[in-house]
């Protein structure tokens, strides 16, 4: 008999419990909660069993001789039966498989596969027979084992600012992307976040393909067990990337594709010829089958041809984010906001994926509930809770487009001070939806997404404390455009 960890499981040994995940919390394909494999603390000697796994198939026998190494008072039999137990317990929870022969073994570790998709839904994409399923996620689990302390799960690293194309509505100022990551930091900071137990990497730029180093990024996060995002305009996309991309089930890919209209899409970018090498990119990564998803945001150059990008990535059965959320740059110039769109472009994009996705209201409504549980005592983001970015040069910001918040630098401190003694990170963890009374008092607030870095990139003085009257406007919208369609609803 033979047994492995699936290829979209991740383990982290915390020596006195281990911590099982399945990759949905970090990847970029949009499933169905019943395909998900879902979260698991086992015990301490469950660790040893499970530490012995690896995503390579192994004999019953194999795996006894490695377990026995950790208990040499108990005889072989015992582990064996022990093991057989375990392994089987877990596979019924869908976190590893086994098979009669090494490639039945692998046979049954179900790999993500575009073609597979084709006249299907992605949501069916896996098939977890009897698998008991898991509410919690990582940061729950983690969080409440931990009583509470924060824990570092995410780490966002730019790896350059240096960027081929220069999109109007970027929040990093063009004149600041002149710098690369040193290797030799990476790497170290690389080995910081396994000693952390951490699980996501997302490495972006700039363009992160720039940085000459950026497949031995990629293989050194595979040999650690990472899973990796990877935002890209993919202009540089080549076979060795896509060769190491590959090599890493945990890995996902975010790409920006503004138009299916290279005048308007190019005119986005700055970049003539942008289109074609971005959409013929995206194809190769499909024919590869590596997961991607697309990045459309809706600005005014957009708002009348965003539609077809959609309609473009759903032949391809790839997964389309788009909303009309814009940011300042983080130096708080605005000039990159004239991409934004106005409160009644807003209203006319809104009415329009009314009028063509009958779920859209009952989304809004569903959301809405959610917020209304919501206290004063809640925090307000997960900044600082169980994410940080890093940027080429070493400053530590709370997300990736607050760069004016430095909270520490990786060449000074390692990440572990930072996280755990920044006085600066310290006030933004204390910070909570009380210290905001003008949305807690508002009548609208079910309807708006507080975020800090809105606030703050788009005051003069950084200030993540003075509420950004742009989408309190927002917010009013979506309760009218909300109460209009039920009261049409009840009028039908």
């Amino acid at each position: 008999m033979f047994f492995k960890l699936r290829s979209v499981v991740i383990f982290r040994n915390y020596k006195t419990f281990g911590y099982l995940t399945d990759n949905r919390n970090f990847g970029y394909l949009k499933e169905e909660k019943e395909n998900h494999i879902g979260d698991k603390i086992i015990s301490e000697s469950g660790s040893i069993f499970i530490s012995v796994l690896g995503k390579r198939s192994q004999s019953l026998d194999s795996l006894v001789k490695k377990i026995k190494k950790h208990f040499t008072n108990v005889d072989d039999k015992t582990i064996k039966n022990d093991a057989l137990e375990f392994y089987r317990t877990l596979e019924t929870d869908g976190f590893i498989v086994s098979g009669d022969t090494l490639q039945k073994c692998d046979d049954k570790d179900t790999k993500f596969s575009y073609k597979k998709l084709v006249n299907s839904d992605i949501s069916n994409e896996y098939s977890f027979p009897a698998i008991i399923h898991h509410e919690k996620y990582t940061q729950d689990f983690l969080e409440e084992f931990f009583k509470g302390k924060p824990q570092l799960t995410n780490l966002h690293i730019e790896i350059t600012s240096r960027c081929n194309e220069r999109c109007l509505h970027c929040y990093i100022p063009h004149e600041n992307k002149t710098q690369n990551i040193d290797p030799e930091l990476f790497y170290k900071v690389l080995k910081q976040c396994f000693d952390l137990k951490l699980l996501h990497i997302t490495l972006s730029g700039g363009e992160p393909m720039l940085h000459k180093s950026f497949c031995g990024f990629l293989k050194k996060c595979r040999q650690f067990g990472f899973s990796v995002n990877v935002l890209s305009n993919l202009t540089l996309l080549n076979e060795e990337i896509v060769k190491e991309m590959k090599a890493n089930p945990l890995l996902g890919v975010q790409v920006s594709l503004y138009s299916m209209n290279p005048d308007i899409h190019d005119e986005i970018t700055q970049m003539k010829g942008s289109l074609v090498k971005t959409k013929n990119a995206i194809l190769t990564l499909v024919e590869n089958d590596i997961p991607l998803q697309i990045s459309c945001p809706i600005m005014k150059l957009n708002k009348n041809c965003y539609k077809d990008v959609i309609k473009w990535a759903k032949k391809y059965n790839i997964n389309v984010g788009e909303d009309y959320v814009i940011i300042a740059r983080y130096n708080h110039s605005k000039l990159n906001l004239n991409c934004r769109l106005s409160v009644n472009e807003i209203k006319e994009v809104i009415n329009d994926k009314i009028l063509n996705d009958s779920n859209y209201i009952e989304q809004m409504a569903k959301e809405m509930e959610k917020k209304k549980s919501m206290t004063t005592d809640d925090y307000v983001c997960s900044v600082c809770h169980s994410s940080v970015c890093i940027a080429e040069n070493g400053n530590v910001y709370p997300c990736a487009g607050w760069q004016d918040y430095i909270i520490g630098n990786v060449k000074e401190t390692s990440l572990y001070d930072i996280w755990n003694h920044s006085e600066k990170v310290q006030y933004l963890r204390n910070l909570r939806n009380r210290d905001f009374p003008k949305c807690i008092q508002c009548s609208d607030k079910v309807f708006c997404t507080l975020c800090l870095v809105r606030n703050a990139n788009e005051n003069t003085q950084g200030n993540p404390l003075v509420v950004n009257d742009y989408f309190c406007k927002v917010a009013k919208l979506n309760k009218k455009i909300m109460f209009e369609s039920r009261r049409k609803q009840m009028n039908k």
